[in-house]
C-alpha cells in the first residue's frame, strides 16, 4: 500500500523558516509530479507548489521568492523549504504524489496525512 509520510511542521515566529519533507513508503514505478497543498480553517485547499518529474517547479504567487520545492528522486521524497514565513502561511500542509505503481498503470493521486504549520506574529 502506498503511503506518504510527512514531517517538519511546527510552530515558528514570523520571519522564521521550516522545512517539510514527504516520503513515499514504497517505491513506485512512475511519478508524474509531486507537490504541496495547504488548507487553513474556513478556506479552500490551495495548491502551494509543484515539481514535475523533469524538475520544473511552479508556485502560487503568495509564496514565490519565499518557498522552494525540491525532490530526491532516489528516495522518492519531496521537500518544501519555507523561509520568511508569515502568519497567513498558517495552515495544514498536505503533500501529494501523482504516480503509477506500474509502468503502464493509470496515474493516481496519493496524499499525505497533513502536517500543521503555525506562524505566530
Amino acid at each position: 500500500q502506498v503511503q506518504l509520510v510527512e514531517s517538519g511542521g511546527g510552530l515558528v515566529q514570523a520571519g522564521g523558516s521550516l522545512r517539510l519533507s514527504c516520503a513515499l513508503s514504497v517505491r513506485i514505478e512512475r511519478i508524474s509530479r509531486m507537490g504541496w497543498y495547504r488548507q487553513a480553517p474556513g478556506n479552500q485547499r490551495e495548491l502551494v507548489a509543484t515539481i514535475t518529474s523533469g524538475g520544473i517547479t511552479d508556485y502560487v504567487d503568495s509564496v514565490k521568492g519565499r518557498f522552494t520545492i525540491s525532490r530526491d528522486n532516489a528516495k522518492n521524497t519531496v521537500f518544501l523549504q519555507m523561509d520568511s514565513l508569515k502568519p497567513e502561511d498558517t495552515a495544514v500542509y498536505l503533500c501529494y504524489v501523482l504516480g503509477a505503481t506500474s509502468i503502464r498503470g493509470n496515474l493516481v493521486a496519493y496524499w499525505g496525512q497533513g502536517t500543521q504549520v503555525t506562524v505566530s506574529a
